[in-house]
């Protein structure tokens, strides 16, 4: 089942989002987590709390209540998802987010090191593929290197 969990907004830096079309009253990168792992979701959500201006809008754990549009709807700037889910894949719902427009980033964190699930996720699209027992202490610098690419590439914010 599809579960949606609001956050409290941080307020930071136009400078550090990923995208000059977020809301001007809400300004910090909006992060989706899509794991059935309910440890993991914790776990991610107490990490990416340290990293200012960061916010984590939303949460679920399962493929066939996750549509697409459930996630579009909150507008993420990143959704951090893991590949295999409850009762589905994530690199369905990978697929179905890139061709939305704009596409949040994506990163994969899964515990699948396979080649063939690295290589068919960059193909659909993900920013990023990381093992979960390996490379965990990976995704905040990666979450940053997709903020400055952002910010590098000449984000600004909306114009009222």
């Amino acid at each position: 089942m599809l579960s949606i969990y609001p956050y409290s907004p941080i307020q930071t830096d136009w400078r550090d989002t990923l995208s000059g079309q977020i809301d001007p009253k809400d300004q910090s990168v909006k992060v989706f987590l899509v794991d059935d792992s309910v440890v993991i979701r914790e776990r991610l959500k107490r990490m990416l709390a340290d990293v200012q201006g960061v916010q984590v809008i939303g949460e679920a754990a399962d493929a066939l209540a996750l549509t697409t549009e459930s996630i579009l709807r909150q507008k993420p700037d990143v959704v951090l998802m893991e590949i295999h889910l409850l009762d589905g894949s994530g690199i369905d719902v990978l697929q179905r987010l890139k061709k939305a427009k704009p596409a949040p980033a994506v990163i994969i964190l899964t515990n699948y090191p396979y080649p063939q699930y690295r290589q068919k996720c960059l193909e659909a699209g993900a920013d990023f593929f990381f093992v979960k027992s390996t490379e965990f202490d990976r995704v905040v610098p990666a979450l940053k290197q997709l903020i400055q690419r952002s910010h590098d590439s000449g984000a600004r914010p909306p114009t009222a």
